[in-house]
């Protein structure tokens, strides 16, 4: 019996799908827990209140985003690009939650 090369699924084929997969759920989390903190931080100087608070979300929220970018940068190209459009994914699940709202 022969095994056609083109379709055999192996083990690391199956890894990779997964680890991309991981990635992909990280970078949407990542998105999600960013841009929320980025309007959260708009909200704060709109409001002119709480400018510490409003300056810790942006240097808490870079030091995540550049964390997590140069993890997935020691593991290929493959997982840079899976964070990334995770983290594009999230923010349009954002843009779309806040779609409409006034604070």
């Amino acid at each position: 019996m022969e095994m056609d090369e083109r379709i055999m699924i192996t083990a690391d084929t199956l890894r990779l799908a997964a680890f991309l997969v991981a990635s992909l759920t990280g970078g949407v989390l990542l998105g999600l827990v960013y841009f929320a903190a980025v309007r959260r931080t708009a909200d704060l100087i709109v409001a002119g209140r709480q400018t510490l608070l409003a300056l810790g979300l942006v240097l808490g929220r870079m030091a995540l985003l550049g964390a997590v970018f140069f993890w997935a940068l020691h593991f290929g190209a493959l997982a840079l690009i899976a964070v990334a459009a995770g983290v594009l994914v999230g923010r349009a699940v954002v843009l779309r939650r806040s779609k409409g709202e006034v604070p």
